[in-house]
Parts: C-alpha cells; structure tokens; sequence
C-alpha cells in the first residue's frame, strides 16, 4: 500500500512542482511539548527526506520552524504560517509537507483558506500518509476531512482536560498559583510564608484598610512611610525570588481581592472570555465574575490571614467605594475625603436616584445631571449645599445618643499601635539588610581573586547591599526621630465626657477636619435624598443606618426674587403697605411678620422692598417730582441741568454758595425739591455761565 502512495505521489508531481520550493512545516503546540517530546520534532524534520525522495534538490527544501511551542487553534502569533500561505499566494512552494494535517492546522477556518490557495496556484500537500493535489476532487474530499477531523480532536482534548480540571477542583486536589504570603510544600501543603517581615506587611495592608477604608489612603500610608510590598515571581528571570517592589494601587487591589488570604479556594473566579481574548497571547480575555458565578468554594483550605467575614466586609466596602453612577442598584456613598462637602457620597437626587456631584464654585453645591445623560432632559437639581448640611448636621445633633466615650484616647493608643508596627517593619528591613550584606561580602571573599572577571561582579553586589544597607538604617533612624503623638489633654478629655453636649462645639471649631465629620455623619446616616419642591423649597428626607428615615423641608437661598413662593402676593401686599404710607423699613418688617421672605434669607430686606417698588414705579412724591423736567410752571434742576448739558451739581453748588437764590429759586414743599423759575433772562443768563464754563475748560486743555 505504502508502494502505491509513493507511485501515486511521483505521478503527481510534476517539473513545475520541482522547479519550486519544498516546504517543511514544524511545529508543537506548547513551549513543554519542545523541551520534553524531542521525538516528534525529529520526526518531523525527518520530512527533509521525503522530500529529496520525491525528487526535491535539497537547497530547494526550506525548513519552517519558528512557530514551535505555538498552537494550531489560531494562525495569529503563527509568524512562520502566514509566511507559507503568502509564499503560496506568490507561486514559490511546489510541495507542502507537515507530519500530519494537525502540524498545519486545527482551525477549519485556516486549513480551508490554505486549500483553496493551494488549489489555486497548484500546490501539493504532503504527509506521512500520501501526497494529494488539492485541485482534484477526491483529495480535496480527504484534505477537507482531515481538517475537519483534526479540529475535532482538538475540541475533544480541551474537553477532556477541562473535564480532568473540573475534576480535581471538586475534589480539593487542583494545585493553583498561590500569592506571595503562602507557600506550598513539596508535600502539596500550604504554610504561610516563613519570612515574618513578608507575613506582617500583607498583614499591615488588611490592618490599615480596616482602619483608613480606602485603598488610595492605604497606598499614601505605605508610600509615606516608604514600605515596600513583597511579591514572589511565578515567572520570569526572578521566577522563585522574592522581591520588593514600590507600593501601587493595583497591588493592594489584588491583596484584598484574592480570597486565599481568607483560607479559602476558589474557582472560577476570572475565566477567560473567547470574545475579549487576544489570539496567541493566553494570558489576555479574563473577565471578573461575581462571587455567585464563582464555580467553586472551598473554606479553610489554606492558612487564612483574615476571616472569610472580614474578606465579605471589605469587598462590600470596596464596593462602596467605587461610586458607580450608572448602576440603578444600591450605589456606594464612596470614600470620605477633605472636601467642603460634608454630604458627598450621601447626597442622592429625589428625582432621578443617582448620587449627586459636589460643585465648589462659587460655593458648595449639590448638582445631579442624571435625567440629562439618560434622557435629555434638563438638570435634575442644583441646590445651596451650606444650608442643607446645616439641617443635616442639627438632625445628627439630635438623634446622636450620649455615651461615655473616650475616642482621642483610643485613637491615641492605635497610634502607638501603629507606630510600633513601623518599628518592627524597619526592624526587619535593617536585619535582612545586614545579612544580605554579610552574605555578599562572604561571597566575594571566597572566590579567587585571579579570577577577576568574577570578582569585579561580586564586588559590585556586595557594594550594592551596604547602599541599601545605609538606606535602610537611615529611613529607620528618621522613623525613630519622629516625634510621638501627644497624651490626651484634660480639656479635651472632659469634652468627650459627654460627647453629645460637647460634639457641637467641636463641630464649630477648627479641632475636627472635613472628613472627621463625614465619618461621623456616615456612621448614623445612610443616604440624603433631596428633591425640590418649589424654586424656594426642598425636601431633605435622611435615611438613618437603622432603615427609618426622617423628613425635614428648608427654604435655601435663590437667585431670583420672582421665583419666591408667594411672590405675587407679596407684591400686592407691598402696594397696599405703601399706599397706606408706611416707608420700606416698615413694609419689610410687615411682611417678614406675615411669612414672607427675600431670595436670598429667610426675612424681607429693605432692599428687596425698594426693587419691588422701583420695578412697578411705585415711587414717593419727592422721587416724583424729583426725576420731573417741570413741576407747576418751574424747572426741577433734573430738568433744566438735561436743558443747558450741563451736571446737577453745577445747580447745587450756585445754590449752597448764594450765586443762585430766590426768588429765582424756591423750595417745594413738604419734601423741599429745589425749583428754578422759568424766565427767559434767567434762563440765557444760566446758558451764558454754562458756555463760559465750557470755554475755560477748552483753554485750560490746551
């Protein structure tokens, strides 16, 4: 049989075909598969052979074999593959020889693409098993099967090994990558890392994440007291080492997500999605599930640095955390900070449900653009943010329980907790310091002086561990000379005696900071909802952590007068006052006594008065006549200073000086409106002065 497939071949191959390169195709699908099955890639090169038997020259045979260690799945990263498809497509290759369809491909789509190239330019393909021409129908009935058979094999062996995962994982037995703070035995058990400086910093994270709850503010604590994580590389040039590395936000992220630090295995957790992987690279398209899709969980399966309640809990408030204004479920209030803003993060709209952005121009202001982004329609809300904390915080006043505390004290004490724990971190840093030291000086006093190429290098490594040596004995001496925090004073101890009558005054004062207070706030109060009823009204209805909420309405501050509820009985209300003859100190002290109120206070001001009436021409007699050109057959002086073009004070200063006096100018009563007499004489006479007035003033610029 083997006899007829060699004829078969010979007379399928014809002088085109030699007068073209042979091309052997190599490839194993994984890096483990080239260092362990050196056998198969023997065989495969064996194909140079095959080759000159069927008449190829061997500098006509050309070899391909980069693509080892790459899988077949995919023809991306495939770099040697593409290469032979456009060879083909150029009319170069005469023969394609591969062991088996599956070194070629086991992707459908790829096999039939090289096909129909090869058909096209009449190119052989070749394998253990014969020669087929693609362009005849019978062999490129067997090709196509072959392909199709191939992928199926491959979609098998990803079931069975997924099946075998599976398996294991169920029964506790799948060995996973662990983080850095656990190590496996060679027996298969899990210990936590014997290095204590490694286990108290992971430690220290979990620490300060309970205490600051924020990931950003444990990062600023490592960073300020220049702590470096520990990570112990899987892989790459360090792979086995463990080195310390700068603090970032992604690392801490990782530290409190990965529920092995809470003695628990887990899988499922980041499965990789088809959709979002990146072809040829494995370690791309993993997605995070939630903790309901999580395929399997298995407790106290490791030595746990915290509980599994305490995983719970921080993953919630991380959760909190993230402020996800898109999601119409339960949204996070988000980390207390140093703004203003004592509500933010509490702050949600009455209209649309979104939490509610903090603005700080010109002042603290609670604006929410939900229905905007969502539907285009205009601004939920944008409302005065001092008098809404103001109620807030008299409400906080108010529920607030009286308890013997002693806060500072405690805080006092975590502090000299907490800077104990920095002791002993620098402590270590400096020990391990020492021994690196020691030990590269070891090092380089037993190799051979001679040898200097060695030396040099070991010398370098050892002058390397004394900088980091003098670094960390430096950063510890620093540590030490900073001062302690201070004992408990008795003012501020009896202040916390009786914290509910003594919160509001350190409320007022400069002793708590913006996000002391947010603390505070937040340890009562669930949520603000603030919905506007009317221009002038707000309802602030606070959901306190017990799930009962309370109710309140506040009259802020707006920026028109018209917008005021009962702007229009006011009005008319102003009328009747002053047709009654009351002046506008009096009109304002009314109606602040019957309920109104300006824009921008709680009380009439005078000078909302005043507009109302200047807007409706309400004015006095005296104003009347003052801004009339005429009265009775007389000049007002605003009329006759509009008259010559000339200032009213011009009037004014030839009345107080005598230059102008009666009879040509008597005073009105009962107001005393100065009223000139309208004589033609008098009149030229004052146009004269006005015109020599004038004269003066152009010779003088001159």
């Amino acid at each position: 049989m083997n006899n007829l497939h060699a004829v078969t071949g010979q007379l399928k191959i014809t002088s085109t075909h030699l007068e073209r390169r042979a091309v052997v195709y190599v490839r194993q699908s994984s890096p483990k598969q080239v260092r362990e099955n050196q056998e198969s890639q023997f065989n495969q090169r064996a194909l140079v052979d095959r080759a000159q038997g069927l008449g190829w020259h061997r500098e006509r045979i050309e070899v391909l074999d980069a693509d080892l260690g790459q899988s077949a799945a995919h023809a991306e990263g495939r770099d040697d593959f593409k290469a032979l498809a456009a060879e083909v497509a150029l009319g170069h290759v005469g023969i394609i020889l591969g062991w088996e369809v599956s070194r070629l491909a086991r992707n459908n789509a790829d096999w039939y693409q090289l096909l129909d190239l090869a058909a096209l330019f009449g190119t052989l393909i070749a394998d253990v098993e014969g020669v087929y021409d693609p362009r005849l129908y019978n062999d490129r009935l067997l090709l196509g099967l072959k392909g199709t058979m191939s992928e199926a094999e491959l979609h098998m062996l990803h079931q069975r090994l997924k099946a075998g995962r599976l398996s294991k994982v169920l029964r506790g037995e799948y060995v996973q990558h662990l983080p850095t703070g656990l190590i496996r035995l060679l027996d298969k058990s899990v210990v936590k890392d014997p290095d204590d400086q490694v286990r108290q910093t992971i430690e220290l994270v979990f620490v300060k994440f309970e205490e600051l709850g924020s990931c950003q503010k444990v990062l600023r604590f490592f960073k300020h007291n220049a702590i470096s994580l520990p990570r112990r590389q899987t892989s790459g040039f360090h792979k086995g080492e463990l080195l310390w590395k700068k603090p970032s936000a992604a690392a801490i992220y990782e530290i409190l997500g990965n529920p092995a630090y809470a003695g628990a295995f887990v899988y499922g957790r980041r499965p990789k999605d088809p959709t979002r992987q990146i072809p040829g690279r494995h370690a791309t398209g993993m997605v995070r599930k939630p903790m309901s899709e999580w395929i399997c969980i298995k407790h106290d399966v490791y030595p746990a640095y915290i509980t599994w309640e305490q995983y719970l809990a921080n993953q919630a408030r991380m959760q909190e955390n993230a402020l996800r204004h898109n999601e119409r479920t339960r949204r996070g209030c988000g980390a207390p900070r140093e703004g203003a803003a004592l509500l933010q993060g509490l702050a949600t709209c009455g209209e649309c449900g979104h939490i509610m952005r903090t603005i700080y121009k010109p002042g603290v202001r609670y604006v929410c653009y939900g229905l905007t982004k969502e539907f285009a329609e205009p601004m939920c809300a944008s409302l005065d943010g001092p008098s809404i904390e103001a109620l807030v915080v008299q409400a906080f006043f108010v529920a607030i329980q009286p308890a013997e505390l002693d806060a500072l004290e405690a805080l006092l004490v975590h502090r000299r907790q907490e800077r104990a724990q920095i002791e002993r971190h620098w402590e270590r840093q400096t020990q391990r310091a020492t021994y690196e030291a020691h030990l590269a000086r070891r090092r380089y006093e037993e190799v051979d002086p001679v040898n200097r190429l060695v030396a040099a290098e070991l010398e370098r490594r050892w002058e390397e561990k004394l900088v980091a040596l003098r670094e960390a004995q430096e950063a510890a001496e620093r540590f030490h000379q900073e001062p302690e925090a201070p004992a408990l004073d008795a003012e501020l101890r009896r202040q916390l005696e009786h914290i509910a009558q003594a919160l509001p005054e350190l409320w007022h004062s400069d002793r708590l900071s913006n996000e002391h207070k947010k603390r505070l706030l937040r340890s009562l109060i669930s949520r603000v909802i603030l919905k506007r009823q009317a221009p002038d009204r707000v309802e602030v209805k606070i959901v306190w952590v017990s799930g009962h909420f309370s109710v309140d309405y506040l009259t802020p501050p707006i920026h028109r007068q018209a917008d005021v509820s009962r702007y229009d009985e006011m009005v008319s209300r102003t009328r009747e006052l002053w047709q009654a003859g009351y002046n506008d100190a009096d009109i304002a002290t009314k109606l602040t006594q019957e309920g109104f109120h300006s824009a921008r206070s709680l009380k009439v001001s005078q000078a909302t008065v005043l507009k109302i009436r200047l807007q409706h021409r309400w004015t006095s007699n005296y104003h009347r006549i003052r801004l009339s050109d005429m009265v009775d057959g007389l000049w007002t002086i605003h009329g006759l200073s509009k008259e010559l073009g000339i200032d009213r004070n011009w009037f004014y200063r030839r009345i107080y000086n005598g230059q102008l006096c009666e009879p040509d100018v008597i005073r009105k009563r009962p107001y005393g409106n100065y009223l000139i007499r309208d004589d033609p004489e008098l009149i030229e006479r004052l146009r004269a002065e006005v015109e020599c007035l004038y004269q003066k003033r152009a010779k003088s610029q001159t």
